[in-house]
């Protein structure tokens, strides 16, 4: 036997008409039928399977014995008759309450009378009230005590700083300290210079409170933000500012004995 060559065989063109072609619409429905045969098989796969869990399920409950609970016979009360003997429930007599012993009404004091009420005499010399507050009262200073006086830029040479000096340019400057001794001069206070300060601040004549009005703010004010090498400073004796370089202009003056600039911060 020779061998056997497989050879396609040409369909002519009458039997390829004889063949009617698949129209797309026919596949589409094909594909559908499928799908929708294969979702219901496994729909009732899935329902077959519920109900033989559930009927196994019941079985095995049916086939436990029913719990019986046993009835509560309650609690048996027996009436007994009161064996006791009469009047052995009765309450004890409590005895009478003592009466409150009276009260002893107090004895009244005799008062005395030790003041003899007097009219008050007729001719009475009157003194008319001081117009100076109470506190140090300022003291006038002599031309001997402004002449040694220190002033700015008097002082020994090679010090840290002139307080001084920088306490009368910042003084200058400062309206309400012009307008506060302008009124105190005014007043006739402070002819040769205003004491503002000798240990403790001075009250002024006509002033309220110690110190200048206005003064002794900006002296406090100006010594506070000063350098510590200037608050600490040793001074002697008295130092005059000058608040304008005007013949007979006005004058403060500070100290007394031995003091630092610290010193005017901490009132004693």
């Amino acid at each position: 036997m020779g061998r056997q060559v497989y050879r396609p065989q040409r369909v002519g063109a009458a039997a390829q008409a004889a063949t009617p072609p698949v129209q797309p619409g026919q596949i589409r429905a094909t594909r559908v039928r499928r799908l929708w045969t294969g979702r219901i098989v496994a729909i009732v796969f899935s329902v077959g399977g519920h109900l033989a869990i559930l009927l196994s399920m019941l079985t095995m409950y049916s086939a436990e014995p029913p719990m019986v609970f046993a009835q509560d016979e309650g609690i048996k009360i027996a009436l007994v008759a009161d064996q006791r003997p009469p009047g052995a429930n009765a309450e004890p007599e409590k005895p009478p309450a003592p009466k409150p012993a009276p009260k002893k009404k107090p004895t009244p004091v005799p008062t005395r009378t030790i003041a003899r009420i007097s009219p008050a005499p007729r001719n009475v010399e009157r003194f008319e009230a001081s117009e100076a507050p109470s506190g140090e009262a300022e003291v006038e200073l002599s031309d001997a005590d402004l002449a040694g006086a220190q002033t700015a830029g008097s002082g020994p040479p090679g010090r840290a700083c002139d307080m001084v000096q920088l306490l009368q340019n910042e003084l200058r400057k400062d309206a309400t300290v012009q307008a506060a001794v302008a009124r105190a001069r005014a007043r006739g206070v402070g002819a040769k210079a205003f004491h503002v300060w000798n240990g403790d601040w001075v009250v002024t004549h006509g002033e309220e409170g110690k110190g200048l009005a206005g003064v002794r703010e900006a002296i406090m004010v100006e010594v506070a933000f000063a350098p510590e090498a200037c608050r600490k400073e040793p001074m002697r004796g008295l130092i005059t500012i000058s608040l304008n370089d005007a013949p007979g202009s006005a004058r403060l003056a500070i100290g007394g004995g031995q003091w630092r600039w610290s010193d005017l911060l901490f009132p004693r």
